[in-house]
């Protein structure tokens, strides 16, 4: 009968009831009806526009009038726009315009936001839809139709990063006493709202903010925003007028229909 030494017996044992260790292990991990994790889908998507070269100038050019009348080299300047100061341009993307004339200036803001989620079980359009949705609760919007003055709420802009106003139109005294856009309605239809208010057929979702403040003596002036959402991306569009005449007040339909006209190209040029 052979001799198998006592050591060599030894590591034998040691190794079999390893091997049998691991593929128990193996098995356990491998059993039916374990839990596991799906990583929900990435946004759309992955990087943003050019800011300062978003807007054609055409459109620059219709919304800020007073830049016709300065030199060449400077509506260059002001058609360049100047960049939002960011730390990651692949998050939020910014861009300004302002143009001065003598009866009113008028200035303009773009911003894109890139919404990711480092969750992996929500997805990046689920984040955008919550950043969106704080958004607009943020601003307010009064109930539609039929809503009186004192169900309207009344604010000034803020100066909230994401750059929506908060709040809906409020004017001075000297003002129409609603909370509705005041200015001149002449031609207005009357049964169009120009409240604040949810927007159809721009992006996932959109709505359209409307205020209007005085700040010391200085005349009144109107800053129309509007925010809407593309699956990960979030963009909001500031377009602001404010009169040189003190008793001047701007016309919130021009400045509505300008905004969302604008809003539109974007939207469009981030589809493509």
């Amino acid at each position: 009968m052979a001799y198998v030494p006592g050591v060599a017996l030894l590591a034998a044992l040691v190794v079999g009831c390893s091997a049998g260790s691991d593929a128990d292990d193996s098995d356990a991990d491998s059993k039916p009806g374990s839990p596991t994790v799906t990583a929900a889908p990435p946004g759309k998507y992955r990087t943003l526009p050019e800011s300062c070269r978003a807007v054609p100038r055409s459109t620059l050019q219709d919304l800020l009038p007073g830049a016709s009348g300065l030199s060449e080299e400077q509506q260059e300047k002001v058609y360049e726009g100047t960049a939002t100061v960011t730390y990651d341009t692949d998050r939020k993307v910014g861009c300004r315009w302002k143009s001065d004339a003598p009866d009113a200036s008028r200035n303009l803001s773009i911003d894109f936001e890139r919404v990711v989620s480092y969750d992996p079980a929500v997805s990046d359009d689920d984040r955008a839809r919550e950043v969106y949705g704080t958004k607009q609760d943020a601003a307010a919007l009064p109930a539609p139709n039929g809503a009186t003055p004192s169900e309207t709420p009344s604010g000034s802009a803020s100066g909230s990063p994401g750059g929506t106003p908060s709040g809906s139109p409020s004017g001075s005294s000297s003002a129409s006493p609603s909370n509705e856009p005041s200015g001149d309605t002449t031609g207005v239809d009357p049964d169009k709202d120009l409240r604040p208010r949810l927007l159809d057929e721009l992006g996932d979702a959109a709505f359209l903010d409307d205020v209007l403040t005085r700040a010391g003596s200085t005349a009144q002036h109107r800053t129309v925003s509007v925010v809407f959402r593309t699956s990960n991306v979030i963009v909001t569009v500031q377009y602001t007028e404010q009169p040189a005449d003190i008793t001047g007040v701007p016309d919130s339909r021009e400045l509505q229909e300008k905004a969302q006209a604008l809003a539109r190209k974007l939207d469009e040029t981030l589809s493509e």
